[in-house]
């Protein structure tokens, strides 16, 4: 249980508690949009935190540079008003990769996400070779789940090579369906003794990435006790949240929708209380 949250406040819309923040830290995939269409209420709830003065900083665990991102959402019809930076899981696994170069990588994941190392020095090996895996999903996660590899993460583990997580996500939501990510492959790996290094939330470079951008952007240092962070998922959002001192928004949408969607807010309270985190606030949509 966090700190000082004794229970989670119930909001109609973000505009309730607008005048406590300077930065809004987003998640994006349950948020503002579910991988196939943009949540239009959220669109306008974050237009309107940056006419207030709140900047944004859309914070995700996608595992590619932002600028794969920016393009993903300005396909969805995501005005670019509705962001001032975009900070990703990928950006923070470059730097990791670099910290490689020249090492020969295991490539666990779609092609789809080949441009998280475009430009760096990670040459592609069979799992024999490899001195590190880097793992940005599952081959296929419309059929695929963590035990599809399980001989092939026993001999990684027997190896002792470590395995670099590009989305700590269990599972997103796409389209209404649940599917699985990275870190449920991570997690599987650390569940046989594997080495799991993890590139984004709720792990901390990530969110001093996304502060240092912001106060960029305003050109001045904001006070952590002015910050929130928005998300659907306890174990990445809520819990990194917490972990940078920020104030967690909890969006019952989402990868948790079936557990609280239709819940009272007397057992949305009781779920709450059963999990690692508490979310200071909570509400069904980002909505103003």
């Amino acid at each position: 249980m966090p700190s000082g949250i004794a229970s989670t406040i119930p909001l109609k819309g973000f505009s309730e508690v607008a005048d406590r923040f300077d930065l809004c830290l987003c998640d994006v995939w349950g948020v503002v949009h579910n991988g196939i269409a943009a949540y239009r209420d959220a669109i306008v709830a974050l237009m309107r935190m940056r006419e207030r003065g709140i900047s944004v900083v859309l914070v995700t665990n996608a595992p590619r540079p932002a600028d794969v991102i920016i393009g993903q959402l300005d396909g969805f019809g995501v005005p670019r008003e509705a962001w001032d930076a975009i900070v990703t899981s990928g950006d923070v696994c470059r730097a990791l990769i670099r910290a490689r170069a020249g090492q020969p990588m295991y490539r666990l994941g779609p092609d789809r996400d080949l441009p998280l190392i475009a430009g760096l020095d990670a040459p592609e090996a069979a799992p024999e070779d490899a001195a590190y895996v880097l793992c940005t999903g599952l081959f296929d996660d419309e059929k695929d789940t963590p035990a599809t590899y399980a001989d092939l993460l026993a001999g990684f583990a027997a190896r002792g090579l470590p395995l670099i997580c590009a989305n700590p996500d269990l599972v997103v939501e796409r389209g209404g369906r649940i599917v699985p990510c990275a870190g449920s492959v991570a997690l599987a790996y650390e569940e046989i003794g594997g080495e799991a290094i993890y590139a984004g939330k709720p792990h901390r470079p990530i969110y001093e990435a996304a502060l240092a951008a912001a106060e960029q952007k305003r050109g001045s240092a904001i006070d952590r006790s002015r910050i929130c962070a928005v998300g659907d998922a306890i174990r990445t959002d809520i819990a990194g949240a917490d972990a940078f001192g920020a104030a967690g928004i909890m969006v019952l949408a989402g990868i948790h929708a079936q557990d609280l969607m239709e819940a009272s807010w007397e057992d949305r309270h009781g779920w709450f209380g059963r999990q690692t985190h508490r979310p200071a606030y909570a509400m069904p949509h980002l909505v103003w």
